[in-house]
Formats: C-alpha cells, structure tokens, sequence
C-alpha cells in the first residue's frame, strides 16, 4: 500500500507503462487507451507492467491482480514468426505475443490477443492504416499537356538566336532523326539542362521544340511532384516515364529542377532524397531514344551532382539576358498578338530596357493594353506602349528598392 490515503473506495483499473528515474511519478494507462500520472512524495513500489487500482480521482493507488486487466483483440500485420514469439506490428507499434497453433505467415493481417497469440488470419494480404489515392492514368495526364494546347512555333520567340539553333540542335534533331542516330551509334542525349534567369524563355522554347517534333509534352513545375505519402512521388515519377516511353516521341519538363533534386547531404529531407535517386534510376533506365528530359534552373548549383554526369543532364545551355538587338526582336515578335497602330517606338524601348528579360518586355503589353481600355480604346497607340514602358520601369525600380533593403538588413 502506498502514502495515498484511502479515502475513495472507488477505483479503476490501470496498468502501469512507465516509472520516472525519482520513482515517485508512474504513468498509467486504463483500459480504454487514456494515460495519466500519478506522483507520490516517497518513491513507489511498483514494477512496470504492474496492474494496479487507481481512485477516481487518483487519490489512492494499490496493487490488483494482473487478471483484472482486460485481454482485448487488436488488429496488426505479422512482421515475424518465430517457434515461441510472433512480433505483429499494430499501426506502427511492434508487439510480441507467442506463437500460437493458428496457422499464420509474415504479411498476413491477423486479429491477435496479447496472451494467447493469433487467433485468426483476416487477409493474406497487409492492411494500410492509410488508403493512398491511386496513381493513375488520369493523375498522369495532368502533366501531358495535349499537342492542340502548345501552339507555340519558333516565329513567336524573339531573339537568342544561337540559344534557339544550340537547343534545336540537341533535343530535336535527336527526336527527330533518332533511328539515324542508333545506326550511326552515337550515346542518345537524355538530358539538357537549361540555365538563365527567370523570364528569358526557357518554359517557352521548350514548348516550342516539343511542338515542332509533334512530342508529347510532360510538364512537371518544382514541387508538383511531392505527395504527402511515403513513396507516392517515386511512383508517380515512374508512371509519368512509362507513360512517356509508350509515345512515338516525348519531352519531359522539370521547371525549378533545384526544388525537386537538390544537392543530397545529411540534412537534406529524406523524401528529397528519395526523388533524386528515382530520377538517377530513370534516366539510367529508359533505353529507347524516344525521350528527351529538360530541366530548368536558376540556380544549377544547388542540383545534386550526380545529375550533371553523363547520360543525365551533361548538356547545358545558358538563356542569358536579351541584349538590345534581342530585346527588339522580341518586342516586334510580340506585336502578332495585338491589335496595333503603325510606328511603335520598338527601338527607343530596347534601348531603355538594358538588363530586362522577355518577361519584363511582355509586362509592357500588358500595361499598355489597360492604359488603351481605360481610355475606351480596342487599339494600342505609341502613347499607351510608352506609358506601359514606364509603369513596368516604376514597378522594376520599386522592386529593386526593396530587394536591397532586404539584403542590407
């Protein structure tokens, strides 16, 4: 009997799961899954996996007899079965029970009681604690965008010139002529890398190239592929390369390659990890040269290096800023897409863009053409395209502002 006075004859029954290193602190659980603790000033006498009786109010606590404590069914998946134990595993909790004669394997789902082993096998197969959603066919099509979608040519991208003929030159004479290709033997390019900042026309020339070739067009942005469940982004990862090896010939897109396969290292996220090294395998794998993966970076740095071997992403192209001539051209492509009046400023506007990518240029179209409807306009003059100029340079100066103040801080 323990210092607890007895003043409540009305108890519970607990079993005790824990004792502190003091001795006078236990943690019980009852029968129904709760826990509490119980702290007495003089250390108790208690072993773990004592039953005990517990007050109401845990105003007394005494031993009871081990039979009290109710021997319930559970459901687990048999992990290991040896002549004298069985270790079920029950949502994650490994429990040893002995062996008993009903006839069971590794794998199987079983109901089981703790003392007097399996009583029955409910499958041979092992549950999920967690139904996943399937990876299916229509979960991949959601990264094939259809051929009638991109149509995009090469004459509505602007400038870049040698950037254009060094990507035709490695993805689509390669998916074009690729039966020429394997009699000449030559190692098939699997991979380029397309490097530069944001906005240059990385997305868009890949898009032009898989429209060019009639590819199917796989486009996967960053962190689209990681799932919640253990093992569903390998998986889906390996459906969207099966998917792709079925088709005459395909492209595969990772935008922001960096996010999806960073560099590995030990305090790298394991599901990181376990992407990069299903994307190794992959690229490894597909033997048939009807699949070209492009990926795209900012930062190629931060890509895992085993990446950048060869036989992976060993083909780089850099999409620099457009300088003024490029920046010109892009302004004049751009102009097939709206309605126009005659004699834009293209040139004044190039010369006043230094350091601007094809996005920046875009934004431009965009401000004019609010400028033109707020006017009650369906035509874009030279002074909408110039006050659209200035309202993106006022946006890029304020941007820049606060990115420096951001720095210094």
């Amino acid at each position: 009997m323990s210092n607890f006075e007895q003043a409540n004859p009305v108890s519970n029954i607990a079993k005790i799961r824990a004792i502190d290193d003091s001795g006078c602190r236990l943690y019980l659980e009852f029968p129904n899954g709760t826990f509490t603790t119980v702290v007495n000033e003089e250390p108790f006498e208690y072993a773990v996996g004592s039953i005990v009786f517990v007050g109401i109010n845990t105003n007394f606590i005494d031993s009871a007899p081990d039979s009290l404590w109710p021997d319930q069914s559970f459901v687990g998946v048999v992990r290991l079965r040896l002549p004298d134990i069985t270790i079920v595993d029950a949502g994650g909790r490994w429990i040893k029970i002995p062996t008993s004669q009903t006839v069971c394997s590794e794998g199987n789902t079983v109901e089981a009681m703790i003392s007097t082993g399996v009583m029955r096998v409910l499958s041979k197969e092992p549950i999920k604690y967690i139904e996943l959603p399937a990876i299916d066919d229509a979960v991949v099509s959601k990264f094939r965008l259809e051929k009638e979608a991109i149509k995009v040519t090469f004459d509505d991208f602007g400038g870049l010139h040698d950037v254009v003929e060094r990507a035709r030159k490695l993805i689509e004479v390669p998916l074009k002529h690729k039966a020429a290709l394997t009699t000449i033997g030559t190692r098939p390019i699997k991979g380029v890398l397309f490097t530069g900042q944001p906005g240059t026309g990385k997305t868009m020339l890949a898009r032009i190239i898989a429209n060019s070739t009639q590819s199917a067009f796989y486009e996967i942005s960053g962190p689209e592929i990681f799932s919640k469940w253990y093992g569903q982004s390998e998986e889906l990862l390996r459906k969207i390369f099966e998917d792709a090896e079925q088709q005459e010939q395909a492209i595969i897109f990772f935008d922001e390659i960096d996010s999806v396969a960073g560099q590995r290292a030990d305090e790298s996220h394991e599901a990181s990890r376990r992407v990069v090294a299903q994307l190794l395998t992959l690229m490894d794998g597909f033997t048939k040269n009807n699949i070209v993966v492009i990926a795209t970076s900012n930062r190629p740095q931060d890509i895992d290096v085993a990446l950048r071997r060869p036989g992976r992403f060993d083909w780089e192209i850099n999409f620099p800023l457009p300088n003024r001539l490029d920046r010109e051209l892009i302004l004049q492509v751009a102009t097939k897409r709206f309605n126009i009046s005659d004699n834009l400023p293209h040139a004044w506007v190039a010369q006043k863009t230094e350091g601007w990518s094809a996005a920046d240029l875009a934004a431009i179209w965009t401000e004019a053409g609010l400028l033109a409807a707020a006017d009650d306009r369906s035509i874009i003059l030279p002074e909408d395209y110039i006050g659209g100029f200035e309202l993106v340079a006022a946006q890029r100066r304020r941007t820049a502002k606060l990115s420096t103040k951001g720095n210094s801080k």
